[in-house]
C-alpha cells in the first residue's frame, strides 16, 4: 500500500514558512542540495528541473503531490500554474475555483482523497504543505520527512497547524550536514 508522506523545511522551533508564506532562510545549496537532488529528485517543481539536470531523473519516492492552496498559490502568483507537471497534482482548497487542467482541485475531505490513493498503484504520495492540511491529514500520514534546519523564526505556518492531538512518531534515520541542517524520517508509532 502506499504512504503519506510529509516531506517539509522546518525551522527548530517547528515553522515551515514565515509568517507570509516566506520560506527563503531555508538554505538549498552545496551539499544540503546535492542530497536532496539525488534522494528527492521528483519534489523539485518543474520551472527548476531543467536548469538542475533532472528533466530525464526518474522518480525515487513519490509520483503524486498533495498541497494546500497556500502553498500553490506562490507559484501561480508567479505564472507557474503546474507546478509538478511530472507527478499528478492536488491542491486542498475551500477558496481556489480553477487551476491548470493537470490539478485537481479537491474543496473537501483530503482524508477521503488521502485513503483513495493509497489504495491505488503507484508509487508513496508527497504531502507538500501546508500545516493545516498537514493538521487535516495527521491521522493518514504514515512518514514525516523534516528537513530541520538551523534558524528559529518566532512566528510563522507552523508544521501541524490544527488541534491538540499527540500523535507518535519514531525517528527511524538522520543525516546532518556541515550546515547544521538534519534531514530526519520518522514513522508512525
Amino acid at each position: 500500500m502506499r504512504k503519506l508522506t510529509y516531506y517539509v523545511a522546518a525551522s527548530l522551533d517547528g515553522y515551515i514558512a514565515g509568517p507570509d508564506g516566506d520560506y527563503d532562510f531555508f538554505p538549498f545549496e552545496g551539499e544540503v542540495q546535492e542530497a536532496i537532488l539525488a534522494e528527492y529528485p521528483e519534489t523539485m517543481p518543474v520551472h527548476v528541473r531543467g536548469p538542475l539536470g533532472l528533466t530525464d531523473t526518474p522518480h525515487r519516492h513519490f509520483d503524486t503531490v498533495i498541497m494546500g492552496r497556500g502553498t500553490y498559490e506562490p507559484g501561480l502568483k508567479a505564472g507557474i500554474t503546474s507546478p509538478y507537471a511530472h507527478l499528478a497534482q492536488y491542491v486542498v482548497s475551500r477558496t481556489l475555483t480553477s487551476a491548470d487542467p493537470e490539478v485537481e482541485i479537491v474543496a473537501d475531505e483530503p482524508a477521503a482523497l488521502v485513503r483513495d490513493l493509497k489504495k491505488q498503484d503507484g508509487m508513496d504520495i508527497w504531502l507538500a504543505g501546508g500545516g493545516k492540511l498537514a493538521a487535516a491529514l495527521r491521522d493518514e500520514i504514515d512518514e514525516l520527512i523534516i528537513k530541520h534546519n538551523p534558524v528559529v523564526l518566532g512566528a510563522g505556518i507552523p508544521l501541524f497547524d490544527g488541534r491538540f492531538a499527540p500523535t507518535g512518531f519514531l525517528p527511524t534515520s538522520r543525516r546532518g550536514f556541515d550546515s547544521g541542517v538534519n534531514i530526519v524520517t520518522y514513522t508512525r508509532k
